[in-house]
């Protein structure tokens, strides 16, 4: 849930930031990525047979999520951005290898 709370502030933020088509696929992925980690969530509250799938796809979208907000020009609320978004992605690794 910090993941998707973090990516849903850093899409406003960087929103208000430029206009340029780099940070339109920037804000796309911070979107894409609050979803799933809120619907990856979601699926472990409800002990979903799925949710090993679920933080498999989570983990490799946190990270590339990660990368697109260490592009060139990060600032400290892309960087925090990434570092909370690798978190999840090492945490989603360690769900999905349990196995519910």
């Amino acid at each position: 849930m910090a993941a998707h709370r973090q990516c849903v502030e850093t899409a406003t933020y960087a929103i208000g930031q430029d206009r340029s088509a780099e940070s339109a696929k920037r804000i796309a992925i911070l979107l894409d990525c609050a979803e799933l980690c809120q619907v990856t969530a979601n699926s472990m509250l409800r002990k979903s047979s799925q949710h090993a799938l679920l933080c498999e796809a989570c983990a490799r979208l946190c990270e590339n999520c990660a990368e697109a907000c260490l592009s060139k020009d990060s600032d400290a609320v892309m960087r925090n951005c990434a570092t909370i978004c690798r978190d999840c992605a090492r945490a989603c690794r360690d769900m999905a290898s349990m196995r519910m």
